[in-house]
């Protein structure tokens, strides 16, 4: 039999010839009726979407109902990304905390250790417990941090050979003097001119030299600043004492209330609390301070991640290498605190993906960054946001994507997913957040990855961040 075409046409059972596909015998079909309801379940049928599982699992694919990985450290080694920063958005509620704690357990499981470098909610705390880590409780009457602190990145220095130890030692003195410049900052509101920075570099090296191995404190530099030095006149190049002082009041006021004002007795002492080598994780528990001023706030979180950065520096050396994950939350409640703390907290957290860091930065809005004092500042916020290798986004309003599209693109329809997730304007009590557990994972220019997380029943414990709501709650 042949077409119009003079095409042939196959049997059903094929050729009856060498390569014609025989076959001794074909059922015939089976029809079925169903409702639209049902059917509609079945489309697109099995379709894949190029997804990866390997990696933390974190869910499904919406629309295909594959099983989806997430490993930075691993898409970055496959070429997938450029870097391991991981950018986290969405409205409260959708469960930024539950993805992120999720990928903390499961990179942890692989074998990196986790960081919380200043838990403004105290959210963190729990999970970092039933890892088996440490968390220390930062505030007034608890653990003190000395921010100067080189912690374990000592041994690190002490182990590491005479080129390596140099540069860790230039390394530890720039993130000193740029936590040091980003605190006068803070109690200012107003950064160190060119004179006060050498005078608190000139400052900070005679005070380590006088600590005789033990590690320096704010207090000591603040003593030193006092003394007026001879290298300190030199550099205020200044015709005696009174001119010295008169010349560095601001400086030393400025220091002064580091150690005497609102924060005492937190940052100004020795570390009460010591770092365990062998800990899979470890949090600094801010949220004692909560409650206080974000001038405050801000200067523990900058005092708590210039600690952890020392630490991810010392996880890369020594027997027990480990990589580090880390999580950056509330971020911009201290980089707006006064102007030039954005790129002071970048010179003190900077880590790189040589040093095997995957970090995670969580926001609710860019609004957030439009929020910090200038426009230099939201600059280089918006150029930090950008450089993240991945994004996790979440439900949000549509004015939010106008902000999100300078970072990376949008399609139409996953512009209206994203929207769709957004919580309704309703009064109807009893209903969950439409986009709780639900993410759309973008890297570059691909297409987006959207997934539904659902947590078990230790998740659900371990990530409840309305735990002060249910405490009065009768059984």
């Amino acid at each position: 039999m042949t077409t119009p075409d003079h095409d042939p046409i196959p049997r059903a059972w094929g050729w009856p010839v060498r390569g014609g596909g025989r076959a001794g015998h074909v059922e015939a079909g089976h029809h079925f009726a169903a409702t639209t309801s049902q059917v509609c379940g079945l489309f697109p049928f099995a379709t894949p979407s190029g997804s990866d599982v390997r990696g933390v699992p974190i869910g499904r694919h919406l629309h295909t109902a594959e099983p989806v990985g997430l490993d930075p450290a691993h898409w970055l080694r496959t070429g997938l990304v450029s870097n391991t920063g991981v950018w986290v958005q969405g409205q409260p509620g959708i469960g930024k905390s539950s993805i992120t704690k999720r990928m903390l357990t499961g990179l942890v499981g692989f074998g990196m250790r986790a960081v919380i470098p200043g838990d403004v909610k105290g959210e963190y705390t729990a999970l970092i417990t039933a890892l088996g880590g440490s968390v220390w409780h930062i505030g007034r009457g608890l653990h003190a941090l000395n921010p100067l602190d080189a912690g374990p990145l000592r041994a690190a220095i002490t182990s590491a050979s005479a080129t390596d130890s140099t540069r860790l030692l230039e390394t530890l003195r720039a993130r000193r003097l740029s936590l040091l410049e980003a605190l006068i900052t803070i109690v200012r509101r107003d950064e160190p001119d060119v004179t006060e920075r050498r005078l608190l570099g000139a400052a900070l090296d005679i005070a380590v030299d006088a600590a005789h191995g033990r590690e320096p404190l704010i207090p000591d530099v603040f003593t030193v600043l006092l003394s007026a030095a001879t290298p300190l006149q030199l550099i205020a190049a200044c015709a005696d004492d009174i001119d010295y002082r008169c010349l560095t009041r601001s400086l030393t006021n400025a220091l002064g209330l580091l150690c005497e004002g609102a924060i005492r007795g937190i940052f100004d002492r020795p570390s009460s609390a010591s770092f365990n080598p062998t800990t899979p994780a470890l949090s600094l528990d801010i949220s004692a301070l909560d409650d206080d001023d974000d001038d405050v706030v801000a200067a523990a979180m900058l005092c708590s991640w210039a600690w952890s950065a020392a630490l991810t520096d010392a996880a890369a050396y020594g027997e027990q290498r480990r990589n580090v994950v880390q999580v950056q939350d509330e971020l911009w409640r201290a980089l707006r605190v006064a102007p030039g703390l954005v790129e002071r907290s970048d010179r003190i957290t900077r880590l790189g993906r040589h040093r095997g860091v995957v970090s995670f930065q969580v926001t609710h809005s860019l609004d957030d960054l439009e929020a910090l004092p200038t426009e230099s500042d939201r600059a280089k916020a918006r150029g930090m946001a950008s450089r993240n290798g991945v994004l996790l986004l979440g439900g949000m309003a549509e004015k939010e994507l106008d902000g999100l599209r300078r970072i990376t693109a949008l399609s139409q329809g996953e512009a209206a997913l994203i929207t769709s997730w957004a919580a309704p304007p309703t009064w109807h009590a009893g209903r969950i957040h439409p986009g709780r557990g639900k993410y759309l994972i973008k890297s570059g220019q691909r297409v987006g990855l959207p997934v539904a997380l659902t947590l078990t029943p230790t998740e659900i414990a371990l990530h409840d961040t309305d735990r002060a709501f249910h405490r009065n709650e009768q059984p």
